[in-house]
């Protein structure tokens, strides 16, 4: 069983700095992306960025060069650090394993989530 565990949420000023961490606990394929994803109030989920097993990385257009994604995969875990938040940051966090199984085919699994509120 595969378990996705998000941490790092809280309260933060605007023009601050955050970072979420995603550990992911269990035994997962070599092919796979683990990513973050907000949902803030009335408006849809939306990809933050998300990074593959070898290290690629995607980012939404809203914070390129504000965020950074990265992995250490002895450890499962990926980061996001984000700088210069804005109120408009302020959503439920969720990181998602999506991966493939040769013979088994396509999985994902999310995480519970983690909040970040911006502001003063």
């Amino acid at each position: 069983q595969v378990q996705v565990v998000e941490s790092g949420g809280g309260l933060v000023q605007p023009g601050g700095s955050l970072r979420l961490s995603c550990q992911v606990i269990g035994s997962i394929s070599r092919i796979n992306v683990i990513g973050w994803h907000r949902q803030a109030p009335g408006k849809r989920r939306e990809l933050v960025a998300q990074i593959s097993a070898a290290g690629t990385t995607t980012y939404g257009d809203s914070v390129k060069n504000l965020y950074n994604i990265s992995r250490d995969n002895a450890k499962n875990t990926v980061y996001l650090q984000m700088h210069n938040l804005k109120p408009e940051d302020t959503a439920v966090y969720y990181c998602k394993l999506a991966g493939h199984r040769v013979g088994v085919g396509g999985y994902g699994y999310w995480g519970k989530g983690t909040q970040v509120t911006v502001s003063s």
